[in-house]
């Protein structure tokens, strides 16, 4: 751990970053205020954005209908803007998750409603950095994007604590190639939130993630990462995540590789299965494999028509007493869609897709009573980030 952290620290020292996981659908679009006073903004000095995705689904479990209901998935507000040509702001929030801070936390933040909240200083050209709360700096194309435009994630993503406070320190290389430093508290809520009883906690709960983003003439595109997270004393996680793009004309596709070697079960899909350890804590060693890919056609201006699909092992990577080693979950995801934006110039657009998930289970999970089953889901909606101001 020593180790780590002088790591972290010449590291640290050495670059410099601004961080800003998801881009902007809304960039260059006229915002409400200036379709409404008639008056063009000359200035990036404030900007005010809501984000939106909202549907009606239709939900169905092993071929049974269970409901059907109208459901705002994402309503998120954000506010950011520069006070000069060094300093920055960023705050976005969620405004349907609970706005207390986690009890115990160690950042006295809420745990899942604030996703961005500081400042970014521009040192130069080169380097730049952002401190506060933020994205974790993992790899991944799919992580990159704002989170209105998920449609379903993987359950690696879907299950990991992704808004952490700390710093995050970027080295621009070139116009092309830029390498992200970051190092984050390992968590906001409490032990026992996140891996049960029975964990000491670790001095220095950080994760040090460092990222390369990687532009091959507009054509392909790479986002890999490397994550050593501290999770209690005596227990790390590794994360690596490649993520790789390619972009053709009016088509354009993603395929991203994750893979994740935990000391404790974080994500507690595993311990969900085989039950907690002997002291109440989640179980030690657990494993996770994701493959995403999607692949996406905008065949005119006003339609774009995607495939989804996603492949994912979950189990252990060591035997904890009786419990044996080896995979005890495969999930699997497809999605298929239609996407029609009305308006041009602006990212505003209604959706029709299709979500299918199944989960298999091994004969080792079946041992505790669990059996395969698949869901289903049809949802029209829309989704839209609004430049107010």
């Amino acid at each position: 751990m020593k180790k780590s952290i002088l790591f972290g620290m010449v590291l640290c020292m050495a670059l410099t970053a601004n961080a800003q996981q998801d881009k902007d659908a809304s960039a260059g679009e006229e915002s409400m205020f200036e379709k409404v006073t008639k008056i063009e903004k000359k200035q990036d000095n404030f900007h005010f954005l809501l984000n939106l995705n909202n549907s009606f689904d239709v939900n169905q479990n092993d071929g049974e209908f269970q409901n059907a209901k109208f459901n705002m998935r994402q309503i998120r507000i954000e506010a950011k803007g520069k006070i000069n040509e060094t300093f920055s702001f960023r705050w976005r929030q969620r405004l349907n998750r609970n706005n207390t801070p986690a009890p115990d936390g160690i950042d006295n933040m809420p745990s899942s409603s604030i996703d961005v909240a500081g400042i970014g200083v521009n040192v130069s050209d080169k380097f730049s950095m952002f401190l506060g709360k933020q994205c974790a700096a993992y790899g991944g194309m799919e992580f990159d994007l704002n989170p209105i435009e998920i449609y379903e994630y993987s359950d690696m993503v879907d299950y990991m604590s992704n808004f952490l406070t700390g710093a995050n320190f970027q080295f621009q290389l070139n116009p092309d190639h830029q390498v992200q430093l970051q190092l984050l508290d390992s968590r906001s809520a409490s032990m026992s939130d996140m891996y049960g009883e029975g964990y000491e906690q670790s001095k220095v709960p950080l994760v040090y993630t460092v990222n390369w983003n990687g532009n091959f003439g507009d054509v392909f595109k790479t986002r890999w990462s490397y994550s050593l997270m501290s999770q209690a004393r005596g227990n790390q996680s590794h994360y690596i995540a490649l993520g790789n793009g390619v972009t053709v004309d009016k088509f354009d596709a993603f395929f991203d590789v994750m893979y994740m070697r935990e000391g404790i079960d974080r994500e507690g899909i595993v311990s969900s299965i085989v039950g907690n350890n002997a002291f109440g804590g989640h179980q030690n060693d657990a494993e996770y494999l994701s493959f995403v890919m999607k692949a996406q056609y905008r065949f005119t201006p006003k339609w774009n028509v995607f495939v989804k699909g996603m492949v994912e092992n979950e189990g252990l990577s060591k035997a904890n007493g009786a419990i044996e080693k080896g995979k005890y979950r495969t999930a699997l995801g497809y999605l298929a869609g239609v996407e029609y934006y009305p308006i041009n110039n602006s990212n505003l657009h209604f959706f029709l897709t299709y979500v299918g998930r199944h989960y298999n289970y091994t004969d080792r999970a079946k041992a505790y009573g669990f059996g395969d089953y698949s869901t289903n889901r049809i949802s029209l909606g829309y989704i839209w980030q609004l430049p107010m101001f």
